[in-house]
């Protein structure tokens, strides 16, 4: 099994280890809170020929060796971006919530989803917070990320955790796509959010946080991303 080392922080700062064992890596995705609103996307997506899924929330299982908290990623091409997601971790009965980066290949996107989901890393914040601790003020938490553009640090995604199916709705879905409904050592990508340029930009730079203002309080992560060239 893969296994992950977090630091776990508690409201008042302090860190402990936690060791992770990595059973099942699943992918969620369109997974917007006003699903009518979604499906619509979704349609107008498959109108301009993009591979998009039939049924949404959709969920794609990959191998859970692609999840990782390095700082650097190789890629094939250039044509692969980040982009932000809140991540949950099923431990001996915990949840764990962290924020991570669903990286993509964008050329395959365009073919097939599922396939485009299993050629890149998926990225995870080194520090979690315990659920447990975060769902009182769940929708208020902002997520955001950043990309480099010209040497400069560039605002890429930002949204509240309003926007998307409430989290113990999607727990419930990830039970739902295991047998026995067991969830123990799961990995879960909850989806993402628009561009704020609606487009969007390869960068060799991702960065992205988890902030919950209430209580005064971030994690997140950084990585860089390096194309396999040295074979050409």
């Amino acid at each position: 099994m893969s296994v992950l080392r977090f630091s776990l922080v508690d409201r008042s700062g302090r860190k402990q280890p936690l060791e992770f064992e990595t059973r099942r890596l699943l992918l969620a995705g369109f997974t917007g809170r006003n699903q009518e609103s979604v499906m619509k996307h979704v349609e107008e997506l498959k109108s301009h020929g993009v591979a998009a899924p039939d049924k949404i929330p959709a969920y794609y299982p990959v191998p859970r060796d692609l999840a990782t908290t390095d700082d650097e990623i190789e890629v094939l091409g250039g044509a692969t971006s980040g982009e932000v997601e809140v991540v949950l971790l099923f431990w001996k009965g915990s949840i764990y919530v962290g924020v991570g980066s669903d990286h993509t290949d964008r050329d395959l996107e365009r073919v097939s989803i599922a396939k485009s989901k299993v050629m890149c890393p998926k990225m995870i914040s080194k520090e979690l917070w315990n659920y447990e601790e975060v769902k009182g003020t769940w929708d208020g938490i902002t997520l955001r990320s950043w990309i480099e553009e010209g040497g400069q640090k560039k605002l890429y995604q930002e949204g509240s955790l309003s926007g998307f199916l409430p989290p113990d709705e999607l727990i419930r879905q990830a039970g739902k796509q295991t047998k026995d409904n067991d969830v123990e050592g799961m990995v879960m990508f909850l989806g993402t959010l628009a561009t704020l340029e609606k487009s969007l930009i390869f960068s060799d730079k991702f960065e992205g946080e988890l902030a919950d203002e209430s209580l005064g309080r971030r994690i997140g992560f950084r990585y860089r991303i390096s194309p396999i060239d040295w074979l050409v």
